[in-house]
């Protein structure tokens, strides 16, 4: 197929234009490169990415792309291993308009768009003991599309309970942009009469092959095991009629087919009660007997590890000392059982017992119900992953390729893999899957730049592919997707008569190949070895990374600018074109230029490093880090300015709480609207340097209320109070006719009611944790205010006998993370949930709240404590899905108020109802009041009203 010009995208843009707002259509050098990148280890710069929010958009977008023959790929999440989602054409991004849900039959099915992440439809569902099928590991962070599109299982899900043994119904758009909505009785008749040819070729194709009694039984015996390669052909033999069998087609067709619009899935039971163990066993063989016998019985999942793969994670925190003693050649199982009561529980466990008293394990097996031990067991697991990418080589990647065997064969097939593995020189592989399925996972560095790496990664995959789709007649992509990587393999795996028919079934939807072509079916053998993506040296808090975009879910930016994968996939563009140095072309160099240009907006101005992409990372890697340090350089020439500030913050805060008088004078005067009017206009001719005013603006604090001295009387416990900066500055809402306190009034209110006597620091008003500094990258203030900090804090808690509260939450995440170990710091939701809650008395108010989980209190792993404190206090709470840091930012949402207003967009639904939020960090709950149109106050503000002395 030709490659179309330059000149069919402008045109393809300039059309689209007339429906689509032009920040939807991106061409810029910097996005195209940072939407483009996915998980896998391909390149590809898509000429146009195009964000429709509709049905009618996506419509428009394909006839517009097919008119001029231009090839399209469609993209969720990007978190796809195998090449899938990579396009050097038109990518269709489906993010926020494809976020919609509906739970039908009281739970027993679910509608979503492809938009929805994965553990956000379980959430949907946990009120109704459901959940759906499929539970890949990336489940927190892939969208319903590609669960979908991959035919994505994950470790409990097998065969039984994946895509396309729940899917119910699909609306499905074709690449002629013919929707069909298969739950809809006049859809599928109208169907029927426009697309008769399709329908019919697809039956004609289901009966030849059912009449074909060696292909039928071909195929019924690759769906025995979990099976991602190629297209479904078990919907030739499992049904008859057309709309049934184009329904099952798309699951697993990776957008080759056309787009699922939105799916509807028959849920399935999620049992509450759980216990785990973990089996050590001396040998794969006895590893694989216990599998086989435990196929038969009641588990939930059977996990493989090698001894490989135990022993890059044995040195780990937490991990059992067991590890660390086995045996070479030993392996282990991760065996998971659940029910739905005590009972069946029991019963369940007492099967699986019995069904290993025959295979003598290294150890007796013992199953836990304790939580912590479960998650520990969970974690070795789900760490088997990151634990190769952390230690991987700067410059290479990492390759995670998943295979089945028949499960009678496993054991032969581990250790043909494993030789095959140390033979081309790959010994630092390991091994690990989902025994049950025969799904193993083998992961391992691959660099690309070298001589003869190239080389060396074909041969082991030809040979690979060799013995499991031939020798063994096992699948080359279980879980994964066949996308680039095994597509050069597909006729190999299932012989010229299967892929002749995988080829009819394209040509029947797609007949001009323009969706998403090279994926699945190629022409090219070499295919996989092509546009490898480079991952040079860029700095060394993001080197490990593995772009696999586990981060993006939680990041504020991620529908604004960019996510913390992209970011790092930015810089180290920029690290790779620097390095060209005079070697850059004309076109690098332009290239270059563009990158740079865009930098300060997109990688720097609109990141809230918060820290919270850290949480999610495999491989631990914190992207706010880097960008402190890229304003570290940058700003370096003002550390003078900072020293003054810091030297002088008891002013900076009088000054603050000054203009603040003056903004509710001068809106009291004006009015909102005017008052709004004014500043934007200001903040347009600054340049946007000026920071945007907002009605949610507090008055000023009242500080005289800290001008008090600790209780002489010696029974009283004591704590250190530390009010934060912000809360110096930020008085009460005034426009919140239920609080007219400061935090730092409620806080004392609270303190004195629950017995305690309270110690303000000396020199309050000039101490500061130093983050105000820090994220701006005045990293040497930070210190400098830190120390400050510590010589007062130490003074006051008499060197950590006494507690110290602050009552802001990132303040005291600061705080632990760089002053001494000895200071027992406390923040308001710790502090009261622990301390506060046992000494009151406390009835709930008649009323539902909202609750905003800061960033920083989902760091410290406080989530749970801040929710539970708020049921204690009110009859209803509410935590609104998906929201997750603020974007606030200590000032970012007055100078940067499009990252607060984009991060909480849709809040303001979410919280409908409710009489007032709650949060503890009074920055955030400026922007939170903003953008929720209800009034957020401090945590402590809810407690103060439910309680009373105990």
């Amino acid at each position: 197929m030709s490659r179309p010009g330059a000149e069919a995208y402008h045109e393809l843009k300039a059309a689209l234009s007339a429906s689509l707002p032009g920040e939807r259509l991106i061409d810029d050098p910097l996005r195209t490169l940072a939407y483009g990148t996915d998980a896998s280890f391909y390149r590809l710069v898509p000429r146009l990415v195009v964000r429709p929010e509709s049905e009618a958009e996506l419509r428009l977008t394909l006839a517009e792309c097919r008119a001029r023959g231009l090839p399209v790929t469609f993209r969720a999440a990007g978190t796809s291993l195998s090449g899938q989602a990579v396009t050097d054409s038109v990518l269709i991004q489906l993010g926020r308009g494809w976020r919609g849900h509906e739970i039908l039959d009281e739970g027993r099915a679910i509608r979503l768009q492809p938009g929805v992440i994965g553990a956000r439809a379980n959430q949907l569902l946990a009120p109704y003991g459901r959940k759906i099928g499929p539970d890949p590991a990336s489940i927190a962070s892939c969208m319903v599309g590609g669960i979908a599109a991959n035919n994505a299982s994950g470790m409990c899900c097998g065969t039984a309970q994946n895509s396309y043994r729940t899917v119910r119904d699909l609306r499905v758009i074709l690449a002629d942009g013919t929707l069909l909505d298969t739950a809809d009785p006049e859809s599928v008749a109208a169907f029927r009469r426009s697309h008769t040819e399709l329908l019919a070729g697809l039956e004609r194709l289901a009966a030849e092959t059912r009449g074909n009694a060696e292909l039928a039984e071909r195929i019924r015996h690759k769906y025995r095991l979990k099976n991602t390669t190629g297209y479904a052909l078990n919907s030739l033999v499992d049904f008859s009629d057309g709309i049934e069998i184009l329904k099952h087609l798309m699951i697993g067709s990776e957008g080759t087919l056309g787009c699922i619009a939105a799916i509807t899935y028959d849920t399935v039971v999620d049992e509450p009660l759980k216990a785990a163990a973990l089996a050590f066993f001396p040998d794969m063989a006895a590893t694989c007997r216990a599998t086989i016998a435990l196929k038969r019985s009641p588990v939930s999942a059977v996990e493989l590890m090698d001894r490989a793969a135990l022993r890059s994670v044995e040195d780990e925190a937490g991990m059992p000392e067991v590890l660390r003693t086995l045996p070479e050649g030993a392996a282990a199982l991760l065996i998971d059982v659940r029910g739905n009561d005590e009972a069946e529980l029991q019963a369940r466990l007492g099967e699986v017992q019995a069904t290993l008293e025959g295979i003598r394990p290294l150890e007796p097996v013992g199953f836990t119900r304790d939580a912590d031990t479960y998650a520990l067991y969970w974690k070795i697991r789900k760490g088997l992953f990151p634990a190769v990418g952390a230690v991987r080589e700067t410059g290479t990647t990492v390759i995670i390729e998943d295979v089945a065997f028949p499960i009678e064969r496993l054991d032969e097939g581990v250790l043909a893999l494993t030789d095959i593995f140390h033979r081309h020189g790959y010994a630092e592989a390991i091994l690990f899957g989902h025994a049950l399925e025969g799904n193993l996972h083998f992961v391992f560095p691959q660099g690309f730049e070298r001589p003869g790496e190239v080389e060396r990664y074909q041969a082991l995959m030809d040979e690979v592919a060799q013995l499991v789709g031939v020798e063994y007649g096992g699948s080359l992509k279980a879980e994964h997707g066949t996308g680039r990587n095994m597509a050069p393999y597909v006729e190999l795996e299932w012989g010229p008569e299967a892929y002749a028919l995988m080829w009819e079934i394209k040509a029947l939807f797609d007949p001009e190949n323009l969706l998403n072509p090279e994926v699945i079916l190629s022409r090219n053998p070499t295919l996989h070895l092509e546009n490898l993506k480079p991952l040079p040296a860029a700095h060394a808090i993001v080197d490990k990374c593995i772009e696999c975009g586990f981060c993006e879910s939680v990041c504020p930016s991620r529908d604004l600018t960019l996510t913390p994968r992209q970011r790092i996939v930015i810089t180290r563009e920029v690290a790779r074109l620097e390095a060209l140095g005079a070697a850059t072309g004309d076109d690098d160099a332009a290239r270059l230029a563009a990158l740079r240009a865009d930098l300060g907006h997109a990688v720097d101005a609109t990141c809230a490093v918060d820290g919270l992409c850290e949480t999610r990372c495999p491989v631990g890697i914190n992207t706010g880090d880097l960008v402190r340090d890229m304003r570290r350089r940058r700003l370096g020439h003002h550390a003078g300015l900072a020293r003054r500030l810091g030297a002088h913050f008891d002013g900076v805060t009088r000054t603050a709480r000054s203009t603040l008088r003056l903004a509710g004078a001068a809106n009291r005067l004006l009015g909102d609207g005017v008052m709004g009017a004014i500043s934007q206009g200001a903040r347009r001719l600054s340049g946007e340097r000026l920071p945007q005013w907002t009605p949610a603006l507090p008055q000023a604090a009242p500080v005289r209320v800290l001008k008090r001295q600790a209780d002489a009387e010696a029974s009283r416990p004591r704590v250190v109070y530390l009010p934060s900066c912000a809360t110096r500055m930020f008085g009460a809402d005034r426009r919140d006719d239920g609080e007219s306190r400061s935090v730092m009034e409620i806080t004392l209110a609270l303190l004195e009611r629950a017995g305690f006597a309270v110690v303000i620091p000396e020199r309050v008003d000039s101490l500061c944790c130093g983050m105000a500094f820090r994220s701006k990258g005045q990293f040497d203030e930070a210190d400098h205010k830190g120390r400050e900090l510590n010589r007062e804090l130490l003074a006051a808690s008499e060197s950590g006998r006494h507690p110290i509260l602050c009552d802001t939450s990132p303040c005291t995440l600061q705080m632990q993370e760089h002053l001494d170990d000895c200071l027992e710091l406390q923040e308001p939701v710790a502090f009261a949930h622990d301390h506060l809650l046992p000494r009151l008395d406390v009835t709930p108010v008649g009323e539902r709240v909202a609750v905003h989980v800061t960033c920083s209190s989902t760091r410290l792993g406080l989530g749970d404590k801040m929710v539970a404190l708020a049921r204690a206090c009110a009859e209803e709470v509410v935590v609104p899905a998906e929201i997750t840091c603020c974007g606030f930012a200590g000032d970012k949402g007055f100078s940067v108020p499009e990252l607060n207003a984009s991060a909480l967009s849709g809040l303001a639904e979410q919280v409908a109802g409710c009489s007032a939020g709650y949060s503890n960090s009074r920055t955030c709950e400026i922007g939170l009041s903003r953008h929720g149109e209800i009034p957020y106050r401090s945590i402590l503000s809810l407690l103060d009203r439910a309680s009373r002395p105990g």
